[in-house]
């Protein structure tokens, strides 16, 4: 049983992390409206500001106007005094950026395409940058780190990588979680997705939302009323690893007909080069590929229509799954292959429209990522910037 100590430390922690986390949404405000907005005392809220302002995580703006014509300081949490590092795992993309606390990209870049026999070099090249990102900017206080799932968050491996297993002898905890002068999250990759779209997205924020990850893998991230669905060993809402054909193609996770092997980029970038309609498609990367496939679509080709049609078509019977197992007001889809843009967006609405109860599908908002960055590697960012509005004492010193 926790002592009242430990009791009165958690409360005072969940108190600095309500004031911050509605600084970070509201924007400047006033004490008297963050007491009145979280149900707390003026003394409390007095308290509490004072040692996060004297810890330098919020400050003061000078005068803003408060009830009855009375003057009040206002407070605020500035977003670009501090950044973090978002790296993305994509099989064979790893992508490294530092981010402010609004989702901005302040730098991003690709490493070398990765292979299995590269895995071990990737592994120590992301040591050496995220330590030349750290030297050069001290406002960095976090890494977020978004990895293939099904990821078991409490061992630190992800359980299957189809197509690359190599990435399945990487035991994230062990090779960062403490390399670094800053701490180190790690996240499925669909479910930082979300995390991202939540935090940052143009769009505006939804309390049920779901992140649909169409990349190298397929993935979901889901937040309903406001929480992200973890599940008990974090792999809840794997969705590329659900089977939609019962007699179809095997796949490394040891299931048959599993939705990553009809519509994930790996899946798409093997139908182009059995078509032979991209000259030296072999030789492309699965982005690239991709790519490569839709410009021919947007032209006409009849080829490259019928192959994103396809996707599209099984995207949509995972999109019936969403709808019916999460029930979101808002599915989101992202990462390589909603590149297809509004013609594959199309063919996934259609499918829902005539699969999905019609109550449930005109109540469901089914539309195309709008973040300005892959919202993997900007979901990386999100999953530290979360961290830090949820525990500030975790990254200051809060006496």
């Amino acid at each position: 049983m926790p002592s009242q100590a430990t009791s009165q430390a958690s409360v005072s922690e969940s108190n600095r992390s309500r004031i911050l986390q509605h600084l970070y949404h509201h924007g400047i405000c006033s004490r008297a409206q963050i007491a009145k907005a979280l149900s707390l005392t003026p003394a409390a809220i007095t308290k509490i500001t004072a040692r996060l302002i004297e810890a330098g995580i919020i400050e003061e703006t000078g005068d803003m106007e408060g009830r009855k014509n009375r003057r009040s300081i206002g407070l605020h949490l500035d977003g670009s005094r501090f950044h973090v590092i978002g790296v993305k795992f994509a099989r064979t993309l790893v992508q490294i950026g530092v981010f402010d606390l609004a989702g901005a990209t302040l730098s991003l870049e690709d490493l070398p395409t990765v292979s299995d026999d590269t895995i071990a070099q990737t592994i120590q090249a992301i040591h050496g940058k995220i330590h030349d990102l750290l030297d050069a900017d001290p406002a960095i206080i976090a890494v977020g780190m978004a990895v293939p799932g099904p990821y078991l968050r409490e061992v630190g491996y992800t359980a299957v990588v189809s197509s690359m297993q190599g990435w399945r002898t990487i035991n994230f905890q062990q090779e960062f979680a403490g390399a670094f002068r800053v701490p180190v999250f790690v996240e499925q990759d669909a479910r930082a997705g979300v995390l991202a779209q939540h935090l940052f997205s143009p769009d505006g924020q939804s309390e049920n939302l779901a992140y649909y990850l169409l990349g190298e893998g397929v993935g979901l991230g889901v937040i309903d009323h406001g929480r992200l669905v973890n599940g008990a060993q974090g792999t809840a809402t794997e969705l590329g690893h659900t089977s939609v054909d019962v007699n179809g193609l095997p796949c490394d996770c040891g299931n048959v007909g599993c939705l990553e092997r009809y519509c994930s980029a790996v899946a798409i970038h093997e139908r182009v080069n059995a078509a032979g309609i991209i000259a030296d498609s072999a030789d492309m990367t699965h982005r690239q590929a991709c790519n490569a496939l839709f410009a021919l679509a947007d032209n006409g080709d009849r080829q490259a229509l019928a192959i994103v049609d396809e996707a599209g078509r099984y995207i949509g019977y995972g999109c019936v799954t969403i709808c019916n197992m999460a029930n979101p007001s808002r599915v989101i889809l992202g990462d390589i292959v909603a590149g297809a843009g509004q013609h594959l967006l199309d063919v996934v609405k259609d499918i829902v429209r005539r699969r999905v109860t019609p109550e449930v599908a005109e109540a469901t908002d089914i539309r195309l990522s709008t973040l300005p960055a892959d919202a993997t590697v900007t979901g990386a960012a999100a999953v530290a910037i979360t961290q830090f509005l949820d525990h500030p004492s975790m990254f200051f010193d809060i006496t």
